[in-house]
Order: structure tokens, then C-alpha cells, then sequence
């Protein structure tokens, strides 16, 4: 998400109670939101969580997948429908909506504001999402915490060293994370690649001969000329690809060598990705490395089987949703 939402206009206030004008949106029930054209996807999230403010206590911050988005970090890929997650104190009731999770505060920490809605510590954040989600789909969202600089060390250091539920993915997650990482895809690949016993550096920049500055890659191959990239949908730009052709011919006669992936590759043709780049080092093809690669995925989110994991967790949680519409 961005940093700012357009002005609320007058009378744009959320609604708690029964309206059957046209001219309002159902939240849930009985939430509602005027009718508005022009706004984005992120500001209709933000005025939807302002309706949900409604019916929940002071206490309560907006955390998980929720308070992360609200916090700007890049997510894996998501389910159709996502319910909103709120977590309160312990002497407060917990209000129940279709759509909404909610949970309890460990601490009476001052929450941070992101859109004017409050939103929980980063740490706790994280501690929350790894009770629900894979190592694959954890590193995505810390590699964006780290790279925007909302993490305490300090914090962090004594909340991986704790017993609470959830610290035991965090902290194999988080020893994978690296914040120079810029984009979901890139992570996925790097690791891929630390899966399959190949050690790459990310935003590595290259110099010719001379000294001169040819190129920043996303992965490079710890101790040779190999490069990985990963290869998103921005590539098939127009303009993206004549920027990509120059960087390539300015490697012209450099020892580097490119390959770049997409997330098809790394996803449903591992075997064959593995096989090429086990050709490139030179080295026998291992099957107990894509094994550990495949496991890895059918935890995410990335597979169906991840995913039917979470939606089944999140219907224990709120048995009242209508998940009916999930993918």
C-alpha cells in the first residue's frame, strides 16, 4: 500500500445499522460504507477497516495479514477472500463479523498509525503470521519488513529467544531473510536456489575489466560468473524489455553469464530448473534437493494444498464466514 489515501469526503463516515439505500456498500453486518467511484483498491481496504472500527474496542489494533498490509509489506499469494485480523485486550469483548479474526493483545504497547487506523507492533505482526503460513511465504513478508526498516533488532533477537507459539517458523524464516531482496519473486528464487544447495548473493553490481559499472543482478552465484534472475510479468513490457536488452549487451564480452526464471519455472518445473543449473556448475543431480524444494512449496501458499490448510484453519477460528466463494 501506498502512504496516503485520497481526503475523506463530507459525509463519507462508515454506518452501523441497517440502510437499504443503493447508494451504500455492505461491509458486513450491519457495516456499511457510501458508495464511491474513483478510489483505488487500497482505499476502499482502508474504509472497510474504518467500518470494522465500529463494532471493535479501543484496545484494538489491526495485525496479521491486515496490519501487514496496512504496513506496506510485499504478501504471498493470498486466497480469493481474506479476513480482516484484529487483536484486543484480554478484559474486552471480542466482537464477532463475518469476516473478521479476532484475537488477544500480549502487551499494553502503544500501536503504530498507518491511514489513521492503529496497527501492531511489527514484531508481533510477524509472530502472528508464522502461526499460520510456511517458511517460503514468511520470508517474503520479513524480507519487505527488513528492506522498510520496521524491525527492531533488539525486539526481535528477544522474541525469537522466547517459547511462544509460532517462534519456532519465525526464526527459521527469519535466518533466511535478507532485505536487500526487491521483489516477491526474487525471494522465491533465492530460495530456491539456498533449497537446492546453491549459494547466490542478492543485488550483487558487476564491473568490467576497467572497472567500469555494467550491471546490479539480482542473484549471483557465490564464487562464479552465473547469474539468476527471476523474470516477473514487468519483463513482457514493452519498454522493460529494450531496458533489459541494453543491460545484456553491456555484458558483451564480461564472463558473466545470465538465466532467468519465471515463476512457473520454479513452481511447477523444478526438476527441469534444477537439472540446468546443475548442468551449469557441473555437478551431479541430487533428487533429495528438489525434495527439499517441493516440501517447501506444498507448505506455502503457493500450492493448493498450503492454501486449503489456512482456509481450513481460519473456518475453525470464525465458524460463522461464508467461505463459500474461496479459491
Amino acid at each position: 500500500m501506498g502512504t496516503t489515501t485520497k481526503k475523506r469526503a463530507a459525509g463519507d463516515e462508515p454506518i452501523r445499522g441497517q440502510v437499504r439505500l443503493a447508494s451504500y456498500r455492505r461491509v458486513s453486518h450491519g457495516l456499511y460504507v457510501l458508495q464511491r467511484d474513483g478510489l483505488t483498491e487500497d482505499e476502499e481496504f482502508v474504509r472497510e477497516l474504518e467500518a470494522y472500527r465500529l463494532v471493535l474496542p479501543k484496545s484494538a489494533v489491526f495485525t496479521h495479514f491486515t496490519g501487514a498490509r496496512l504496513r506496506g509489506w510485499r504478501l504471498p499469494k493470498l486466497p480469493e477472500q481474506v479476513p480482516v485480523f484484529v487483536a484486543v485486550r484480554l478484559k474486552d469483548p471480542r466482537p464477532r463479523r463475518h469476516g473478521l479474526i479476532c484475537s488477544r493483545l500480549t502487551s499494553d504497547r502503544q500501536p503504530t498509525e498507518r491511514f489513521g487506523l492503529p496497527v501492531e507492533e511489527a514484531e508481533e505482526i510477524l509472530l502472528r503470521l508464522s502461526r499460520d503460513l510456511g517458511v517460503l511465504d514468511m520470508v517474503i513478508v520479513i524480507d519487505s519488513a527488513l528492506r522498510m526498516g520496521d524491525l527492531d533488532p533488539v525486539r526481535m533477537e528477544r522474541l525469537l529467544q522466547s517459547r511462544r507459539p509460532g517462534v519456532r517458523m519465525l526464526r527459521i524464516a527469519y535466518r533466511l531473510a535478507n532485505p536487500l531482496s526487491e521483489s516477491e519473486g526474487e525471494t522465491i528464487l533465492r530460495i530456491f536456489d539456498e533449497a537446492i544447495d546453491v549459494p547466490v548473493q542478492p543485488q550483487v553490481e558487476l564491473f568490467d575489466d576497467r572497472g567500469n559499472l555494467i550491471g546490479r543482478v539480482d542473484l549471483l552465484v557465490t564464487g562464479t560468473t552465473d547469474i539468476h534472475e527471476y523474470d516477473g510479468e514487468h519483463h513482457r513490457d514493452k519498454d522493460q524489455h529494450r531496458v533489459d536488452m541494453r543491460r545484456e549487451r553491456g555484458w558483451a564480452g564480461s564472463p558473466y553469464t545470465r538465466s532467468g526464471f519465471a515463476l512457473d519455472d520454479l513452481l511447477n518445473h523444478p526438476a527441469v530448473v534444477m537439472h540446468e543449473i546443475d548442468r551449469a556448475l557441473d555437478r551431479p543431480h541430487r533428487a533429495r534437493r528438489l525434495r527439499r524444494w517441493r516440501a517447501i512449496v506444498k507448505n506455502s501458499l503457493y500450492s493448493e494444498a498450503g492454501r486449503e490448510r489456512l482456509m481450513n484453519r481460519w473456518r475453525r477460528q470464525s465458524a460463522i464466514m461464508d467461505w463459500s466463494r474461496a479459491s
